[in-house]
């Protein structure tokens, strides 16, 4: 699979050749092998794992977003991202990181999230709509 990882700013990573990846979903864990039927799934705070041949397994923690998977090409959109296989951080200081800067948000940035969900919700559906006309 080639994975690429979207920050609204810049390419957090590009990985060819993954062999397996997991991902955060609200329904829980969720894995992609290559063989996987397409699909699309929201994101939530957590660790984003790929394996490859050459690196191994790489723990990257994510914020919330979204993720499509075409084919062989899997394409994560997170609004902020921290590890991968250069930052050399243990997957405890990953969890601690998600913890501190993902999950404890004030009151404010949450209200300011659920109102750009809806935003986004009902654009994909009118979207959908327009589609279906």
């Amino acid at each position: 699979m080639h994975l690429k990882v979207l920050l609204p700013y810049k390419v957090f990573a590009e990985v060819r050749d993954v062999k397996r990846i997991v991902v955060q979903t609200s329904q829980g864990s969720m894995g992609l092998l290559p063989n996987r039927l397409d699909c699309a799934a929201a994101l939530t705070p957590g660790i984003l794992v790929w394996e490859t041949e050459a690196e191994g397994e790489v723990y990257t923690a994510i914020d919330e977003g979204a993720m499509v998977k075409t084919g062989p090409d899997v394409l994560i959109s997170v609004r902020n991202a921290i590890g991968g296989p250069s930052a050399g951080l243990d997957l405890g200081k990953l969890h601690e990181e998600v913890d501190r800067q993902f999950l404890n948000l004030d009151a404010q940035e949450k209200t300011v999230r659920h109102a750009l969900t809806k935003l986004e919700m009902g654009l994909v559906r009118r979207l959908s709509e327009f589609g279906h006309e």
